[in-house]
C-alpha cells in the first residue's frame, strides 16, 4: 500500500548563505581556474565550478576584477599558515621545529606565488599606477599578512632563547626573509628546507675540529 504523501516529513531546504558566505564559496572556487587560466578566466567557468548561476556572482562583486582582487587577497591571507605553525610540537629540537615551518610557508608562499604569477602574466591586477592611500593601505596589508607568521615562528624559537644568540623576534624576521628570497621561482638549484634550515642555524662554513 502506498505511503500517503502527507504522512511523509516535508524536505528541509539547505539554509540561505549570507553574502559574505556565498563570496567565500565563490573565491574558493575560483581560486584554482585563476591559477590555471589567470585573468582569463571567465565567470561563466567559476560559476560552474562553484555550482551556481553567473548572475549570482555579481550579486556579491561589483565585476570580474573586483572577484580577482579577493582571490589574490584569499591567497595572501597567511590564516591557514599559521594554524599549521601554531600546531607544531614544541618539545622537538629546533632544527625539525624550523624544518616543519619552513615546509609550512614554503607552500603558502608558493600558492602565493601561483595566483600572483597567473593574474601577472595575463597583465592583471598589478597596476603601475595606484592612488597614495590604496598603495599605502596594500602595504600595511602586505606588513600585516607577515606579521602573524612571524609571531609564530618566534613562537617556535622561544624554548631555545636562553642559549640563542639572538632574540627569537628577531631571529623569526630574519628567518622569514630567507625563506621569500629562496623561494623565488627560477632560483638555480634551490636549497631543500632541510639545507636552509642548517645553514641558518651554523651559518656557510663547515666546522672541522674544535670551534
Amino acid at each position: 500500500m502506498a505511503e500517503n504523501p502527507s504522512t511523509q516529513p516535508a524536505r528541509r531546504r539547505a539554509p540561505a548563505m549570507d553574502p559574505e558566505q556565498r563570496r567565500a564559496m565563490i573565491v574558493a572556487a575560483a581560486l584554482p581556474l585563476v591559477v590555471e587560466y589567470g585573468a582569463a578566466v571567465t565567470t561563466a567557468k567559476i560559476a560552474r565550478a562553484a555550482g551556481i548561476g553567473e548572475g549570482t556572482i555579481f550579486r556579491v562583486f561589483a565585476d570580474k576584477d573586483a572577484l580577482l582582487a579577493a582571490c589574490l587577497a584569499e591567497a595572501l591571507r597567511p590564516d591557514d599558515a599559521v594554524a599549521h605553525l601554531a600546531a607544531i610540537e614544541l618539545d622537538q629540537p629546533l632544527a625539525d621545529r624550523l624544518t616543519e615551518a619552513a615546509d609550512v610557508l614554503s607552500g603558502h608562499l608558493a600558492r602565493v606565488g601561483a595566483v600572483i604569477g597567473a593574474l601577472a602574466g595575463a597583465g592583471r591586477p598589478e597596476r603601475a599606477e595606484r592612488p597614495a592611500p590604496a598603495e599605502a593601505r596594500r602595504s600595511a596589508d602586505r606588513e600585516a599578512g607577515l606579521a602573524a607568521p612571524r609571531a609564530a615562528l618566534a613562537a617556535l624559537f622561544e624554548p631555545d632563547r636562553d642559549r640563542l644568540r639572538l632574540a627569537p623576534e628577531r631571529l623569526a624576521g630574519t628567518f622569514q626573509l630567507l625563506l621569500m628570497s629562496t623561494g623565488r621561482a627560477g632560483m638555480p638549484d634551490p636549497l631543500s628546507t632541510g639545507e636552509l634550515v642548517d645553514l641558518f642555524l651554523h651559518g656557510a662554513i663547515a666546522t672541522t675540529g674544535e670551534a
